[in-house]
């Protein structure tokens, strides 16, 4: 077989295989290039996928010493469908929340509550109690699934937020239901038949922004279902441009670990979703260990590990030490945070038989964006890499909604089916954010003659904490509940394990002192522990100020960096 461009090789996958044509979609009067024969909807992926499974028989799901078949997992979810619906009365449209580290029920109850034509909320199970008060009252969930700490946090808004608690695993007794309960009284494992719209929502996940508040993100079903599919086809449109050798064996079926949390899209969406119509096993992890990780990728043949850059770096650190290959990972896929441009060549040292990549996408982009993988990614490694074929464009624009030349820096402007519908309950956020189908990311980069996308900075002031956002304002405002604390500023410090950790610098009253220690345990319980400060910078003169008197955070960050110890 004749190796073909990238471009001539989607070509022709779009316009030779019906289930990757595109055509042209109008959603909400706007008329978009999309997937014209795919399934309709997120649940809709499990039949999709079944002949890839073995016809069901295969082993899906692995958790620890547990396993199921895709047709036991499959019938776990219609079981569950049925429980929503006859036990706990929910309807078609109402929002039903998921709380929990990464068990299998997580995912169960994803396609469960969208099977019914319910909306699922992913809470972030790091969150405080205040944190999760805020989520629950903004989206309006009523049943929530949820383990044994989140629950524990849940149960002092139980009352006054109505709330329906059912317990998973360490949180069953704790709660009004049991998972365990709902699931062996359902009367049937049958598929639900209910008519679900493409456009109806599918999910809503909490995104941070530059606002304290996190803003609910509303994914519909044509727009994970279409990011799925841009990334399925990848894997045809690959074999296209590196030919295998004629005597190649066949390539191994997909196994995907999963080792980031799944309230987030970087696990969600192009792992646990795509695994349904590639085939893919999926094995999950109770918690994140290197080592442990190395064990389950050598005993288990799995192919894909897609994580934030701490994780491949600390993969690499334990196969290292413990003498192992791992022959056969195809890919290491990086999410949530910039990989370190050193770190591309240690790994495409480290693992020489995976496609080392890279990726750029958003909640608010159900993950798809811009990526590369392999020697385009050794060659440039500070590079976000090309978007992904077929159904998105790309505009780089500045301040003013114009487009700016090749090569100059503008604000990252994404248009495809799978962007988002809106921010939940915020008109305006949605209005500034989505113009005309095309979505401004707030991310500033370049594009050069050959289509690789530079980032370079962001435009709201967000924190990547090895992978989870962090918005300065949400810090700010905890800090100011302090009573010694008359302003705050947050910002990034540069960390080398976690790309960057949260920096505070506060203006103290008059005769006050705040060590770093005396303000952790203040936050404690105001904002989750990843958001508290790692390093303090406390002073009593006025935090410095730019020309319309605002504080200038940028300048504020750079002294606080040049002088590394905190002062008074």
């Amino acid at each position: 077989m004749t190796a073909m461009t990238p471009e001539a090789a989607v070509h022709h996958v779009i316009t030779t295989d019906p289930v990757f044509e595109v055509g042209p979609a109008e959603v909400r009067g706007v008329t978009f290039r999309a997937f014209k024969n795919i399934p309709g909807t997120v649940p809709a992926l499990m039949a999709a996928g079944h002949a890839r499974h073995g016809d069901g028989a295969w082993e899906y799901l692995a958790y620890c010493d547990e396993s199921l078949t895709y047709d036991q997992f499959c019938a776990a979810v219609h079981r569950q469908a049925d429980a929503l619906t006859r036990q706990l009365g929910v309807k078609q449209g109402d929002r039903v929340a998921i709380a929990m580290r990464n068990y299998p029920e997580l995912l169960i109850m994803t396609l469960a509550i969208s099977s019914i034509g319910a909306v699922v909320v992913f809470v972030n199970a790091w969150w405080t109690t205040e944190e999760l008060d805020y989520a629950l009252r903004d989206s309006a969930a009523k049943v929530i699934f949820a383990d044994g700490p989140r629950l524990e946090r849940m149960l002092p808004l139980q009352a006054d937020l109505g709330l329906t608690l059912v317990g998973v695993r360490d949180g069953e007794g704790q709660g009004d239901h049991s998972f365990a309960d709902l699931d062996a009284a359902a009367t049937t494992s049958a598929a639900p038949q209910v008519a679900i719209d493409t456009d109806d929502d599918f999910a809503v996940m909490y995104s941070s922004g530059t606002t304290g508040h996190p803003k609910g993100v509303v994914q519909t079903h044509r727009s994970a279902v279409n990011a799925v599919f841009s990334w399925l086809m990848q894997s045809v449109v690959a074999p296209l441009i590196d030919p295998p050798a004629p005597d190649a064996p066949p390539p191994p079926r997909p196994s995907a670990l999963v080792v980031t949390p799944l309230f987030h899209v970087t696990a969600t969406h192009p792992l646990f979703l795509l695994s349904l119509p590639a085939g893919a096993k999926i094995t999950m992890m109770h918690k994140w260990d290197a080592a442990e990780a190395v064990r389950l990728i050598r005993d288990n043949d799995i192919t894909r590990f897609l994580g934030v850059p701490t994780q491949s770096a600390e993969l690499m650190i334990a196969a290292r030490e413990m003498g192992e290959a791992l022959p056969t990972l195809d890919y290491i896929g990086s999410g949530g945070a910039k990989r370190p441009a050193a770190q591309v060549s240690q790994l495409v040292d480290a693992f020489p038989n995976a496609g080392v990549a890279t990726g750029w996408g958003m909640t608010e982009t159900n993950a798809l964006g811009i990526g590369m993988i392999g020697d385009d990614y050794a060659a440039r490694p500070e590079s976000a890499g090309k978007l992904h074929p077929p159904v998105q464009e790309l505009r780089f624009l500045d301040d003013d909604g114009n487009d700016v030349p090749v090569g100059q820096m503008g604000e990252i402007t994404v248009k495809s089916p799978a962007n988002m519908r809106c921010y939940l309950n915020k008109p305006e956020a949605t209005a500034e954010t989505l113009q005309d189908g095309w979505l401004r990311t707030g991310d500033l980069g370049t594009i050069d003659a050959e289509g690789y996308v530079t980032i370079h900075d962001r435009k709201k002031n967000i924190i990547i904490r090895g992978g989870e956002n962090i918005a300065c304002l949400d810090v700010e405002g905890a800090l100011h509940r302090h009573p010694d604390v008359l302003e705050a500023a947050a910002f990034s410090v540069p960390d080398e394990r976690l790309g960057e950790t949260v920096g505070a610098a506060v203006q103290l009253r008059n005769g006050a002192s705040l060590s770093h220690a005396d303000m952790a345990a203040f936050l404690d319980g105001h904002l989750a522990k990843f958001k508290i400060p790692t390093h303090l910078w406390a002073q009593r003169v006025v935090l410095t100020r730019g020309a319309t008197d605002k504080i200038d955070r940028r300048a504020i960050r750079a002294a606080c960096l040049d002088n590394q110890e905190a002062k008074i």
